[in-house]
């Protein structure tokens, strides 16, 4: 970790777990600067060793205050993270056992993709929901003007993947068990909720005459606001449709593994563990040096002291299962993966697909996508290399499980 502090050029330091400043993209290094000369930053701006460049706020950027929340410091895939669960049936089952449709990772696969939208699909039907029966979203903040989201498309959209870095993955672990990860979030029901409300504070911050320059793209609702106040309780709703979505596509693909295996491999007990299910693209008040802070993560995990966390790699890598140490100087975070290298169009332009799935091809890696023409937006080269990444947060994390893709679906 090194830090950043120019008394004449900044509020607050910027701690960054990281080699040094030649690490950081010029983008990524102006918009933490951004952060640092914000009036109501509190202690320091702390950037994850995955950090790059975003909207506003650099990805793995972590910013406290006791004043104001910051739509923009969140994102527009509010409560985007990570399910994960262990079991105890060897992975070279879905490479050696066969079926009419292929291996059975070829199998599994083509079922998740059949059960599972991914991309902009969504069911064609409600989806049963005793969270969403039961969420009074009607007594939530209204106000006026645009469009938050409707309760019946929430319905829809549960149990639904998603595209970009979104997927569903097939893993082997360092002993040869078998795993299953989710990466996704709250899909549009977040999406709405966070360009509606970074509208409303654009307006606000206009009318106060506000100290920071619009420029930043970091547009602020003061805490004591109503507005703050439903971005707060409509943020909170994303987040746990979020859980929730990510507990119902892990449940389906649990019964499709469990069904799989049953059928082509002749194991009846299935056994699942180490059960994470977390948010990387969040705000929480949280009690940080002596005082009540709203802690912003965006592409950041927490990482308390014991806490179990989910730190992917690029798909065909390797990702951990880690638990948190608790280290204050973070603010009790960590990276959520790791990290771009460069932008999804410019890894396209880049790399062929006929390369990515060469590469697939070489590890014995199964590829679930529809269309395959944008597969390198998510090839491992258009990443930092993930063991560096966990080398550089020795002391945010320690690794409990390695896990490497045996078979992924992508939106």
């Amino acid at each position: 970790m090194f830090i950043l502090f120019k008394r004449e050029e900044q509020l607050v330091p910027i701690k960054a777990w990281l080699g040094g400043k030649e690490d950081l993209e010029e983008t990524c290094l102006q918009q933490a600067l951004n952060l640092a000369n914000l009036p109501f930053a509190f202690r320091h701006i702390a950037l994850m060793p995955d950090t790059h460049s975003g909207y506003g706020m650099p990805i793995g950027g972590v910013l406290a205050s006791s004043e104001v929340i910051i739509p923009n410091a969140v994102g527009v895939d509010i409560g985007c993270g990570m399910g994960f669960v262990h079991t105890n049936v060897p992975a070279k089952q879905l490479r050696e056992v066969k079926t009419s449709q292929g291996t059975l990772a070829q199998n599994l696969v083509g079922q998740i993709m059949r059960d599972i939208p991914q991309g902009f699909d969504h069911h064609k039907v409600p989806q049963k929901s005793e969270f969403l029966d039961q969420y009074p979203v009607q007594k939530l903040y209204h106000y006026g003007r645009g469009k938050l989201p409707a309760i019946d498309e929430a319905y829809r959209q549960l149990g639904t993947l998603g595209g970009g870095n979104h997927f569903i993955e097939l893993q082997e672990d360092d002993q040869g068990y078998l795993g299953i990860m989710v990466h996704t979030g709250s899909r549009n029901v977040g999406f709405k909720v966070a360009n509606y409300f970074n509208r409303l504070a654009k307006d606000l911050n206009a009318r106060m005459k506000s100290d920071v320059p619009p420029a930043f793209d970091l547009a602020y609702l003061p805490l004591e606001t109503k507005e703050a106040q439903g971005y707060l309780e409509w943020m909170d709703f994303a987040l746990e449709f979020a859980r929730h979505n990510r507990k119902k596509i892990m449940g389906r693909v649990q019964e499709i593994v469990r069904q799989g295996l049953a059928r082509y491999a002749g194991i009846k007990e299935v056994e699942f563990s180490k059960e994470v299910n977390a948010h990387h693209n969040y705000a929480a008040l949280e009690h940080h040096f002596g005082q009540d802070v709203w802690v912003h993560r965006k592409g950041a995990i927490r990482a308390r002291q014991g806490e179990l966390g989910i730190i992917p790699g690029a798909m065909g890598s390797y990702s951990f299962i880690v638990e948190g140490l608790g280290n204050p100087e973070s603010f009790c975070s960590a990276s959520h993966g790791a990290g771009r290298v460069m932008g999804r169009k410019e890894a396209v332009r880049t790399y062929g697909v006929e390369e990515v799935l060469a590469d697939f091809k070489k590890k014995d890696v199964v590829l679930g996508k529809r269309q395959k023409r944008d597969t390198a937006e998510e090839y491992y080269k258009a990443y930092k290399d993930i063991e560096d990444v966990m080398e550089k947060q020795v002391d945010l994390v320690k690794p409990v499980l390695r896990v490497k893709t045996v078979a992924v679906v992508k939106g």
